[in-house]
């Protein structure tokens, strides 16, 4: 990139490229029968540990009813489980079960794997760029 006429285009292929990688990366997963939004949410219990329907709503940026119909698949899947509160009776916590955490940790295992894979195959200073992208793409993602 010479000028700020190449960030448009930088732009646009970033963004394709992160897409394409991410939904590469999401076909990598322990049950196939799990939704990409439902094997979020377990990602999202697994980091964050017991949440409410509504602390996961607003985390996701999803409506309480479709956040409720993704819960509700994921507990009657078994790995999700519903805990009420023992600070408050009214609340629901909502927790990942021990077959929910094996298959966050096996989607974990199969995304590096396969990421790592493809990762051996390049040059080192090829590796050396992506290192340095990472960082900053995690800025970006943080801005």
């Amino acid at each position: 990139m010479t000028d700020e006429r190449d960030i448009p285009d930088l732009s646009s292929e970033l963004r394709a490229s992160v897409i394409r990688l991410a939904r590469r990366l999401r076909a990598e997963k322990a049950d196939d029968g799990l939704t990409d939004g439902q094997t979020t949410v377990l990602g999202v219990l697994a980091v964050r540990g017991a949440q409410t329907l509504s602390q996961l709503s607003k985390i996701e940026r999803v409506t309480l009813p479709s956040m409720n119909r993704t819960v509700n698949a994921l507990v009657a899947a078994g790995y999700v489980e519903r805990q009420t509160s023992t600070d408050d009776r009214r609340k629901v916590l909502l927790s990942l079960s021990p077959a929910g955490n094996t298959v966050v940790r096996e989607t974990r295992r199969r995304r590096d794997e396969w990421l790592c894979g493809r990762l051996e195959t390049l040059a080192p200073a090829q590796r050396r760029a992506l290192s340095e992208a990472a960082a900053v793409m995690q800025g970006l993602a943080e801005s």
